[in-house]
């Protein structure tokens, strides 16, 4: 079993910052493809990036692109989900997810996921 524990959700204004942290002790972090997803209240829970095993390649979904990066580190088995010029429309839980596939954006192809964290974006 995989635990994985996101942190740095919070309030923001329309056209701030946030920095999301996915940890994890397990020694197998790195066998993982990593995602992040986000579910808003009443919505369908949605792809919004995905980081491959080395961390060498991304892939966004279309409403995140060019505002959201996300990023891993092998050593400290954490994955990160910087998220710049935010909008009300990405207020969300944020769900961070270890993967058995690469490319899908899929909640199938999800083996772990963490508990989530709540980002809100005022406007």
């Amino acid at each position: 079993q995989v635990q994985l524990v996101e942190s740095g959700g919070g309030l923001v204004q329309a056209g701030g910052s946030l920095r999301l942290a996915c940890a994890t002790s397990t020694r197998t972090f790195n066998s993982y493809h990593m995602s992040w997803f986000r579910q808003a209240p009443g919505k369908e829970r949605e792809f919004v990036a995905q980081i491959s095993l080395s961390g060498s390649t991304t892939y966004y979904g279309d409403s995140v692109k060019g505002r959201f990066t996300i990023s891993r580190d092998n050593a400290k088995n954490t994955v990160y989900l910087q998220m710049n010029s935010l909008k009300p429309e990405d207020t969300a839980v944020y769900y961070c997810a270890a993967d058995s596939d690469w490319g899908t954006g899929s909640s199938n192809d999800v083996v772990y996921w963490g508990q989530g964290t709540q980002v809100t974006v005022s406007s």
